[in-house]
């Protein structure tokens, strides 16, 4: 049985796939909105999200990429869309499946199994790391992090920056590349939101971008995660 978060908008659709996914045993939750779905995904991790496109308040590709910035879970898109660069394009910002409307109950339960399946085995053949730098210590299986021995009181998001730094330390990672292996977007211009989450790490780890100790800003290029000389 999967926890699973169902997105769809259209209420008579949404009852029967509710239905039916519940009769197979899966514990469903399901909102009507992107904003729903974001909402409910903070607040409670599903095992996998099914996420319509045809939403009312955000395009589905767009809710795609909210989703993709705050959470890892596997996501399958469903939608009567069924051209191959829309397929593309959604594969790659996040999307670990796609089905083409209409489908059966049937239909999406296997694809459930499939996914959760392909990553459960995943999760099972990668050990997760921790990563030690100077006096930092980042614990990826634990999603823990201590600062000489005092624990960061991190956000999810947060969380997953220091520790894509953290495993490469002393090399310059740049804003595209954050984006697209944490944030999991393959467009530029949001470095404001890395910015953002840059200023609060800092701020916890008792440092700013005017005196480093960890995180150091290579103007123009990037940053990196370097131990106090």
């Amino acid at each position: 049985m999967a926890t699973v978060l169902l997105v769809e908008d259209d209420h008579v659709v949404r009852g029967a796939m509710l239905r039916s996914l519940t009769d197979r045993g899966h514990a469903v939750h399901a909102v009507g909105t992107a904003l729903d779905a974001l909402r409910r995904v903070a607040a409670e991790t599903p095992d996998l999200v099914v996420l319509d496109l045809g939403l009312p308040d955000l395009d589905g590709s767009d809710a795609l990429r909210m989703l993709r910035g705050i959470t890892d879970v596997p996501i399958i898109i469903a939608t009567a869309r069924d051209d191959e660069q829309s397929v593309v394009r959604l594969l790659r910002a996040g999307a670990d499946d796609y089905m083409v409307k209409p489908f059966t109950g049937a239909h999406l339960d296997a694809r459930i199994t499939t996914v959760l399946r392909r990553v459960g085995r995943a999760s099972r053949t990668v050990q997760p790391a921790v990563h030690t730098v100077g006096g930092l210590r980042v614990d990826v299986g634990e999603r823990s992090a201590l600062l000489d021995g005092e624990p960061l009181a991190l956000t999810r998001k947060e969380f997953d920056l220091l520790a894509y730094l953290a495993a490469r330390p002393g090399r310059v990672v740049s804003r595209r590349e954050l984006l697209e292996e944490v944030w999991r977007q393959p467009s530029v211009g949001e470095d404001q939101t890395i910015d953002v989450h840059l200023y609060w790490l800092r701020r916890k780890m008792g440092e700013s971008a005017a005196k480093p100790r960890y995180l150091r800003t290579v103007r123009g290029v990037g940053f990196r995660l370097v131990a106090p000389d």
